[in-house]
């Protein structure tokens, strides 16, 4: 099937690919038809350049030469972000345009045609939108059409109601840097159960939980008598979860842990052809699990990790394969659940424990979507090794609408976990890590009672979204702002705010009372 698909693809290409260039018919964008196809790891050091120079990369600032190259790369897939013409604060209307209104309509029509025009020009056999396999987005203000001429770039870059012009499916080569001495970044897929956790490492708690031993840093247990996150949903974007986890399946209501929900759903689509159903909602990789886990395990009696809020409902959406959102079927899953969460009245906090060194403008289009549907958003400030540690806050937590989270060490003064960034876009931290053995906080694993450990600003992030459940829960009636602003006036360096760290790590006691 995968065979047919991509002889379908070529197939396509090689109909969509510009024929002749009449120059008695109406005036077309002037393109080098010689135009050379830019090696992909020359694309590569171009984006790594940038991000070390400025700690950001947007396809909006490269040539058209070096995007149709990208593209040629990657799934011949270009994403057009349109408005009407004369349009204005789009990004902050995002939640509340009609892109079924009149104006917005004729605005993605004219994209299209004006594609098609260019596509069209000295083919004998004009095509239509639907061979270009044409996806529109049903709410928000992008469409997505396979493009192998440059042409066609250059015409779109040059229009008012295009708003952005990106390559679905680039993705950086980060192999090929971990070759020239530095380690490649890990996707975070693994979540066994550690069977060696020294029992320093958690206390028990009735009616026999573990409880992980950094969660005394930020006062959790001591919050629990006020508030254990009952009545209030947190939206997890992230791997899915292990349908072989019974805390998180069966037994999410056992022990101290009563009257709530928890729902699955799958966005992201594993296969090769984008347009494919989704896989589902069964974690994969190990990392959504463990988010949940961290998030809202229950107080359980069989001697499991205990989450943060182990009171609160859970919507958890599988969004990616792994912890990055690289892949054009990674942004497409994560845009649609950030959408999906977004519209659902039940959910108040979204928690992703995932991202991206440089930014995807569809991605930024739905996180504004749930910000504006009144969302408080946490993201993570970024996880790696040595080879992006020198970069600062990752892709969404470096949005202005999200919160971004990282982890610290134990132990007086601030220093950063050692796979964690930091940056002035950092708003808080959570104590994650042994200052002197390295260990990590507690989790679930993918199956049984036995704990696993997990890292990085990923755990932090989660920590974060299950305290703002614990403040939500104990005020329910409060706003997102009046949320976010009781954690900040609570954390350890406000009314200071940190170059690095944010307002600090989080006091959950300080926030519920």
């Amino acid at each position: 099937m995968t065979n047919y698909r991509l002889l379908l693809l070529v197939f396509l290409s090689a109909m969509l690919m510009r024929c002749t260039n009449d120059p008695n018919e109406l005036e077309a964008p002037q393109v080098d038809q010689e135009l050379l196809l830019i090696p992909r790891d020359q694309i590569d050091d171009q984006i790594m350049e940038s991000l070390k120079a400025t700690n950001e990369f947007n396809w909006r600032d490269a040539s058209d030469q070096v995007l149709w190259s990208a593209l040629m790369h990657s799934d011949s897939t270009l994403t057009i972000g349109y408005q009407p013409e004369g349009e204005s604060d789009v990004n902050s209307r995002m939640a509340t345009i009609d892109i079924k209104g009149k104006n917005w309509v004729q605005a993605r029509e004219n994209v299209v045609e004006e594609a098609l025009y260019i596509i069209n020009k000295g083919n004998d056999q004009p095509l239509e939108s639907e061979d270009i396999d044409l996806r529109a987005h049903n709410v928000l203000p992008y469409v997505e059409i396979h493009i192998t001429d440059p042409a066609v770039i250059t015409r779109l870059r040059s229009l008012p109601n295009v708003r952005y012009v990106e390559p679905l499916g680039y993705e950086v080569d980060f192999a090929r840097y971990a070759a020239e001495g530095r380690e490649e970044s890990s996707k975070g897929c693994s979540n066994d159960p550690d069977y060696g956790i020294p029992s320093g490492d958690y206390t028990v708690v009735a009616p026999n939980a573990k409880v992980s031993w950094n969660y005394s840093y930020m006062n959790i247990p001591q919050a629990w008598s006020h508030s254990t996150g009952s009545g209030i949903a947190v939206g997890l974007i992230d791997t899915g979860i292990s349908p072989n986890q019974t805390k998180l399946n069966g037994e999410f209501n056992s022990g101290y842990s009563s009257g709530r929900y928890v729902h699955k759903y799958g966005f992201y689509v594993s296969s090769w052809w984008p347009w494919d159903d989704p896989d589902g909602p069964n974690d994969q990789c190990g990392h959504g699990t463990a988010m949940a886990g961290t998030i809202a395990a229950p107080r359980s009696t069989s001697g499991s990790s205990v989450g943060v809020a182990y009171n609160a409902n859970l919507v958890a959406v599988r969004g990616t394969g792994d912890v990055v959102i690289n892949g054009g079927s990674e942004k497409t899953g994560v845009s649609d659940a950030l959408v999906f969460l977004g519209n659902r009245s039940d959910v108040k906090i979204i928690s992703m424990s995932i991202g991206d060194v440089f930014s995807n403008s569809k991605v930024a289009d739905a996180i504004r979507y749930a910000y504006g549907k009144g969302k408080l958003i946490f993201a993570a400030a970024g996880t790696s090794t040595s080879f992006t540690n020198w970069y600062g806050v990752i892709f969404p937590a470096s949005m202005n609408e999200t919160v971004a989270v990282t982890g610290v060490k134990e132990g007086s003064g601030y220093q950063r976990c050692d796979i964690c960034h930091s940056g002035d876009k950092v708003d808080f931290t959570v104590v994650m890590e042994r200052s002197g053995s390295g260990k990590h906080a507690l989790t679930l694993a993918m199956s049984g009672s036995d704990p696993s450990t997990v890292g990085g600003s990923s755990v932090a992030t989660a920590t974060a979204a299950g305290i703002a459940a614990l403040v939500w829960s104990k005020n329910p009636g409060w706003s997102r702002d009046q949320v976010l602003n009781k954690m900040k006036q609570s954390a350890d360096l406000y009314p200071s705010r940190s170059s690095e760290y944010g307002w600090g790590t989080l006091d959950a006691l300080a926030a519920v009372n």
